[in-house]
């Protein structure tokens, strides 16, 4: 986590965003890059070729760079390593090139909770980034002064594609000092007995050094309700999931558990993509 990605908007949000990136930067040597997309309605491109838009597009730039030097200027990024992109383009495809391009270990991200992400983050754009992001996706619902991570909840049916990305999460983990607790959800379209469960998550930590961890069965109506709850009777600090990309989550992570439960879930949630 040397690189840290916080797509801005200026909103609120994405502040409390910024406030937990500054503080995960800290704690780990790192720095951080502030990104604000300008969308125009015929694309910038289109719009840079257009001798009478240029005025209005550097008036629009100009005001996004002041107000990015002005979050740099903001305490809580005292001694870290700031530095500030405004990209013409699709908020979406930008966020994603500029994560490529500058090899970015993490994308950290605001949004309004259960009523769903707005400003920049409108609809598919967010969805898109969760999805198809190379890189974790920690997504903030509210101001967190002291970012710590004592309890990390993952939630997975605990496969063999898993495994590679569970590789970042038990680094997250073991730099936070977090407990790792690992949770299958039993449904009643989907039930495993409490042996058979077990024996798939042992058998499946047996490839990883994790500092910290248990193990949970849990029964639930639906995965959504359950790892909501779960995450809840532990008093969880963050809930991790994996996802597929383009397929949506690993098998029981279907439909539209993963935006329901960005959405939905009040504490932050971090996206690992398989």
């Amino acid at each position: 986590m040397k690189k840290i990605l916080i797509p801005t908007d200026f909103s609120q949000n994405a502040e409390y965003a910024l406030k937990v990136a500054a503080q995960i930067a800290k704690k780990n040597n790192g720095e951080i890059i502030l990104l604000h997309m300008l969308e125009f309605p015929n694309q910038a491109s289109d719009a840079i070729g257009s001798g009478a838009a240029i005025p209005e597009i550097m008036f629009f730039k100009n005001a996004a760079i002041k107000k990015l030097e002005d979050l740099m200027d903001e305490d809580y990024l005292d001694g870290l390593k700031v530095s500030e992109i405004v990209q013409f383009e699709l908020a979406f495809d930008g966020i994603l090139k500029i994560s490529q391009l500058n090899n970015v270990d993490l994308i950290v991200m605001g949004s309004h909770g259960a009523s769903g992400y707005k400003e920049m983050f409108i609809g598919s754009n967010a969805e898109k980034v969760v999805r198809n992001s190379e890189v974790p996706v920690l997504i903030i619902k509210k101001e967190e002064n002291d970012f710590t991570v004592n309890n990390f909840v993952f939630a997975s049916d605990f496969s063999d594609e898993v495994k590679k990305p569970f590789e970042k999460v038990v680094d997250f983990a073991n730099k936070f000092d977090s407990t790792l607790h690992l949770v299958m959800v039993n449904t009643p379209n989907n039930f495993k007995s409490t042996s058979t469960s077990e024996e798939t998550m042992k058998k499946f930590l047996s490839n990883f050094n994790v500092q910290k961890v248990e193990t949970h069965v849990y029964n639930e109506t639906n995965v959504e309700k359950g790892i909501l709850n779960f995450s809840n009777s532990i008093n969880a600090d963050l809930i991790g999931m994996s996802t597929h990309g383009r397929k949506g989550l690993s098998h029981f992570f279907n439909g539209s558990i993963s935006e329901d439960l960005v959405n939905h879930a009040t504490r932050p949630v971090i996206t690992f993509k398989i």
